[in-house]
């Protein structure tokens, strides 16, 4: 009797540490947090939020004019010479740094494949590898890690996959198998935007930061369009996309990204990690030095 009670102790306990196992599997913490810079002059420098140690990923926003031959990057009064510096910094202590294209102005626009490909031959030419004759780089010989969409507006004829496929044909430095880091950030509903979803149906967009934040609408739903997101792009890393800013909609109180938020997104076998918007509320705030501890 003795034996069979430790031979049926012994199949709990393998029981239970194979459900905890499933469970870590199922979804788990991966202390990624992605940060978007260049919103608000005060937020300090790029350098600086790097060194802050909260960030694994700093994207820089935004290229906001695009599509007729004009383009435009906003940083909100930061003094773009010493950006490429404080890009090559962040990368030396494993930071990537990625641009983001879009924004909340009207200034942009992809309505046919050579606009798409006329875009790629800029961003290659002005901040990555490409070097072109009458082609200003902002950064200097700073060759940055990514481009991310962010696109709060757009039509039928917007040719972002084009834009994404020939993205992804062009390797950074790393030799060859080390793509772009290709990025998008969009709101939560779903299906996204037929503009949008045609470029992520290519299937190869490295990771989605989903917004749950300033959308009325996604506050009672996020819940149901992360599952749906998810599932629907299995091979892409999702990222939680909050707000540090308590002003905003939508914005998630520490505890309740503890209690809610971080474990329901971490059912998501492609779960990646979080997203905050921005670096100026974060530095007020420390909203990721408070939630990070569950990302």
């Amino acid at each position: 009797m003795a034996a069979l009670a430790s031979r049926r102790a012994a199949a709990v306990v393998l029981a239970v540490a194979a459900l905890v196992s499933l469970a870590a599997a199922a979804g788990s913490k991966t202390g990624q947090v992605t940060v978007f810079w260049g919103r608000n002059k005060d937020e300090g420098s790029l350098r600086e939020a790097c060194d802050t140690g909260l960030y694994t990923m700093v994207i820089i926003s935004f290229l906001d004019v695009y599509g007729e031959g004009r383009y435009h990057l906003d940083l909100s009064g930061h003094p773009v010479g010493g950006v490429g510096a404080d890009i090559k910094h962040c990368q030396s202590v494993g930071v990537p740094v990625s641009l983001s294209i879009g924004g909340f102005g009207a200034g942009y626009s992809l309505p046919s494949n050579q606009s798409a490909l006329d875009l790629f031959d800029h961003l290659w030419n002005a901040y990555f590898g490409g070097r072109k004759p009458g082609v200003r780089r902002p950064f200097g010989d700073a060759w940055l890690d990514g481009v991310d969409l962010f696109l709060e507006h757009g039509t039928a004829a917007d040719r972002y996959d084009v834009l994404a496929l020939e993205l992804a044909k062009h390797n950074i430095r790393g030799g060859p198998g080390k793509p772009l880091h290709l990025t998008a950030t969009p709101r939560c509903e779903f299906p996204p935007a037929g503009y949008l979803k045609r470029a992520l149906d290519t299937g190869i967009f490295e990771r989605v930061h989903v917004r749950i934040y300033d959308d009325a609408d996604c506050e009672a739903y996020w819940h149901t369009a992360w599952d749906e997101w998810t599932a629907a792009y299995p091979a892409t890393r999702f990222y939680v996309g909050m707000t540090a800013s308590e002003m905003t909609h939508g914005w998630v109180h520490p505890k309740n990204v503890y209690y809610d938020v971080a474990p329901s997104v971490q059912k998501a076998d492609n779960y990646g990690g979080f997203m905050i918007w921005d670096r100026y509320y974060d530095r007020l705030s420390n909203y990721t030095s408070m939630v990070k501890p569950y990302a």
